[in-house]
């Protein structure tokens, strides 16, 4: 028995002594590549504007909230140059900008693994007791391993972001509707943001005044895609929010919810005039792919089944989601943006839909990391 608990002792300090190391290794600057900056419809008579952000992230970008933070900036400070930046502005990130948080004070190895499984796999291991305790917990979802992943790392992930975008808004003095990430149970107090780590994991976008505070609360995502179901809640469509902000009432539509007519009843009804879409399409070169039909959910009336294999991946985003449902609101404008980067084997695609009196606007496409602004 007392070899025995030498040896557990001494793999327990092998174990730290790994786990520990390599989480806190400077890191390069992190880089923006942007391509395009482009203003999409040029105009004296129009005064307000969403500026649409397409950020190209990496692993490394998140192992610090600081390079996360700088890379973000980078994107609001060629906005300002380029005079995109006043009172009347909201920026636009897109979908999951918040959720690789998860990856903030982890070991930088995880930056040069080939996949994701292989990545968060050592990731696990490398929090193998904090992890354990949580997935213990973790009972409701399908996919425990994910649920526990996030609900372990869910306090700081919300921090980092909260204290991130709501440092941009201040420092900018601009609105921002900031993309979205993975969180259980959120809600917003005082203008803060809030986690229940027993709550529903929900995929989460908030929208930041210029004071730095949280506006509202929360928007849910109520249509999560197959990859998701396993570990994310769904929202009732219904209770999508539209926040009456100064220079617009907006409503935030989380990717997939896009595709939904039920998810634009909240947005017709409080007379929404600008719809935002954060997006995260899987996969390089997902957009030219011929579409397989709704993901986790059945098709909406409405939809022409012959269309599923023969219109592209792009073809049934113009057709079925923003560009094709505006038009049954009252909105004016819409503005939807994707996440690009280079994450493990996923890879990334899309390019923002841009619509302005219900009418799909041409855009200069970036081959990696863009900002478009949009007059309305």
């Amino acid at each position: 028995m007392r070899h025995f608990i030498s040896l557990f002792i001494l793999l327990l300090f092998i174990w730290l002594i790994w786990s520990y190391s390599g989480r806190n290794m400077p890191l390069d600057p992190a880089n923006a590549y942007i391509s395009v900056v482009q203003e999409i419809n040029p105009s004296d008579s129009l005064n307000r504007n969403v500026v649409g952000i397409q950020p190209y992230m990496e692993v490394s970008d998140y192992f610090s909230r600081v390079i996360f933070k700088d890379k973000l900036r980078f994107y609001l400070s060629e906005s300002k140059v380029k005079g995109f930046l006043n009172k009347n502005t909201i920026v636009l990130f897109p979908e999951y900008i918040g959720t690789w948080l998860v990856l903030e004070g982890e070991k930088h190895i995880l930056a040069k693994k080939e996949t994701m499984k292989d990545a968060l796999t050592t990731l696990v291991l490398s929090n193998f007791l904090d992890f354990s305790l949580t997935y213990l917990k973790t009972s409701k979802e399908t996919d425990r391993a994910a649920s526990a992943i996030f609900r372990m790392k869910a306090k700081s992930m919300a921090n980092s972001y909260f204290l991130t975008f709501s440092e941009l808004a201040k420092e900018s003095k601009i609105h921002i509707a900031a993309g979205s990430i993975i969180l259980p149970g959120p809600t917003v107090v005082d203008g803060k943001i809030h986690v229940d780590p027993k709550g529903p994991l929900y995929n989460a976008a908030f929208i930041f005044g210029p004071d730095g505070k949280v506006i509202g609360d929360p928007i849910l995502k109520a249509f999560p895609i197959e990859s998701e179901i396993p570990f994310l809640a769904a929202a009732i469509p219904g209770e999508i929010p539209t926040f009456d902000l100064p220079f617009a009432k907006t409503s935030v539509l989380i990717c997939a919810d896009s595709w939904y007519p039920d998810a634009y009843q909240t947005a017709t009804n409080q007379n929404a005039e600008l719809i935002l879409v954060p997006s995260f399409c899987i996969g390089n070169g997902a957009m030219d792919i011929l579409w397989k039909g709704y993901s986790g959910y059945p098709e909406p009336a409405g939809t022409d089944l012959n269309d599923i294999n023969k219109l592209t991946e792009r073809e049934a985003w113009e057709k079925y989601a923003l560009p094709g449902q505006i038009h049954k609101t009252r909105a004016q404008a819409g503005l939807n943006v994707f996440l690009r980067g280079n994450l493990w084997d996923m890879g990334a695609d899309g390019q923002p839909l841009a619509i302005f009196q219900n009418t799909l606007l041409q855009i200069t496409p970036a081959d990696s990391a863009g900002i478009w602004s949009l007059n309305y």
